[in-house]
C-alpha cells in the first residue's frame, strides 16, 4: 500500500512539475518576443512567431463603437525595424496567466505601453501558442487598448 501511495504522489508531482516547466517555456517565448520588440530586433521576434501568425487589436473608437482590426505581421515588424533611435517603445507586462494543454498554450498578459517615457495606453495581450517541434511559437496575438482604467496616475 505504501508503494502505491508513493507512486501516486510521484506521478502527480511529475505531472505538476512538467506543466510548470511548459508554462515557463511559454513565458520564455513571450519574453523573447518582447526582448526583440524593445531592442528593435525583428529576427529575435520572428524566432518565436509562426510564419502565418494572425495579429488583431480590439478597442472602442471615440464614438464608443467596438472595433476589431486585423494587422499584417510584416507591417508591425517593419515599423519595429525602422523605428528611429529617438523613439522608445516600452511595453511593460504586468502579469502572466498561462494555460497549457498538450501542444497548445495561451498567455494572458496585462500591460502598460509607454512612448518615450510617457504613458500612452494599457490593455491585455492574449497570445495563442503552438508547440512546433519542441519550441513554443506564437500563432495568434490579439490585444486590447484603452487609455482609462489603467491603474496609472493618468486615469
Amino acid at each position: 500500500m505504501a508503494r502505491l501511495v508513493f507512486y501516486l504522489v510521484f506521478l502527480i508531482t511529475a505531472a505538476v512539475f512538467g506543466q510548470n516547466e511548459e508554462e515557463f517555456k511559454v513565458k520564455s517565448a513571450v519574453d523573447t518576443f518582447f526582448d526583440g520588440f524593445h531592442k528593435g530586433d525583428t529576427t529575435l521576434m520572428k524566432s518565436v512567431m509562426m510564419d502565418k501568425i494572425l495579429m488583431q487589436t480590439a478597442y472602442k473608437n471615440k464614438e464608443g463603437k467596438d472595433i476589431l482590426v486585423t494587422d499584417e505581421p510584416g507591417k508591425m515588424l517593419n515599423a519595429i525595424a525602422t523605428r528611429t533611435a529617438d523613439q522608445k517603445w516600452d511595453e511593460r507586462l504586468l502579469d502572466y496567466s498561462i494555460q497549457v494543454d498538450g501542444n497548445m498554450a495561451n498567455a494572458w498578459t496585462p500591460y502598460e505601453f509607454w512612448y518615450n517615457d510617457t504613458f500612452s495606453h494599457c490593455g491585455v495581450n492574449s497570445f495563442q501558442l503552438f508547440k512546433d517541434g519542441g519550441q513554443w511559437k506564437i500563432i495568434y496575438l490579439i490585444d486590447t487598448r484603452r487609455k482609462v482604467g489603467c491603474g496609472t496616475n493618468s486615469d
